[in-house]
């Protein structure tokens, strides 16, 4: 046998390894989310409600960032606990369409914010970081340009952190353009695995999930005790998860509670936020799959 063909043997036994590693975790996770169907997370409830903070970063989305800050300003939350800032890192004409929206639901008597940086150090995270330095509230929701939280989001995700020791809550993500096209179609059902096998099947077993960066609400203290957002890494969402985790903090995943939002209609060179978010949602399943490995 020649080098090359020894280098191609050992590169196709080790191609069927991963595949079958990959195939078994997936196989476990089902089995999880099997064995523990019926552990559905109930909220301990809260005397009252706490104050939140919205934020919703966004950078040169102007087709989709006016939809977005009109949304949450109809969340059904009482208007006096309820702070929203608009963390606009944008270049482009997003800046005047964000404002534009902001300025109108200020006028409505509506507590939000305006923030533009010039300088984008950390990116999201950074963005994030920075205006938790001013946020009021004691927990903090957030949403990427391509979300619709609906209206009763904080009304089913608040109550959970009545447990002292919930870090956070994660939504699941909906799909208002499913059928689209082919593309849509498979990053659907290709997130929808993600969300409720893996989360679903994780989180009811005990074990440990991780934020996804959107359509989810952390209590403030534990994102400041796990030692904030870190900007030197891809993932920022998945590190601080585990951080927090690892420091004896506990994640809940409703999987009934949907948060509609747009998944990427086609690939482009030019990266959008919402491809982004695609791609940190996919580094973030590869990631669990190593650790679990």
């Amino acid at each position: 046998m020649t080098l090359g063909e020894t280098f191609i043997l050992a590169t196709y036994f080790f191609v069927l390894v991963i595949l079958a590693v990959y195939g078994w975790h997936r196989y476990y996770l089902v089995y999880l989310y099997m064995k523990n169907r019926d552990r559905v997370p109930v909220p301990a409830g809260l005397e009252t409600l706490p104050v939140v903070t919205v934020q919703l970063p966004i950078y040169n989305e102007m087709y989709v960032a006016d939809r977005l800050i009109d949304a949450v300003c109809e969340l059904d939350y009482p208007r006096e606990l309820l702070e929203i800032q608009v963390l606009d890192d944008s270049t482009d004409e997003t800046r005047i369409v964000a404002q534009r929206a902001v300025q109108r639901n200020a006028a409505r008597g509506i507590d939000i914010s305006y923030i533009h940086r010039a300088d984008r150090t950390g990116y999201k995270a950074g963005a994030l970081d920075a205006a938790m330095q001013a946020a009021k509230g004691d927990f903090i929701a957030i949403f990427d340009a391509d979300f619709i939280p609906t209206r009763d989001f904080l009304q089913r995700t608040v109550p959970f952190f009545g447990d002292g020791q919930v870090a956070m809550v994660q939504a699941r993500w909906g799909h208002i353009n499913r059928d689209y096209s082919l593309l849509t179609k498979i990053q659907s059902i290709l997130l929808d695995g993600h969300f409720v096998l893996e989360h679903g099947g994780r989180n009811r077993a005990g074990l440990f999930f991780n934020f996804n960066g959107t359509a989810g609400i952390w209590r403030r203290v534990a994102i400041v005790d796990a030692g904030g957002w870190q900007h030197d890494t891809l993932t920022e969402d998945l590190d601080l998860s585990y951080r927090a985790q690892l420091r004896g903090w506990r994640f809940v995943f409703l999987q009934d509670l949907i948060a509609p939002a747009q998944v990427p209609v086609e690939i482009s060179t030019n990266v959008p936020t919402s491809a982004l978010q695609q791609a940190r949602a996919t580094v973030s399943v590869a990631s669990e799959l190593l650790r679990a490995a």
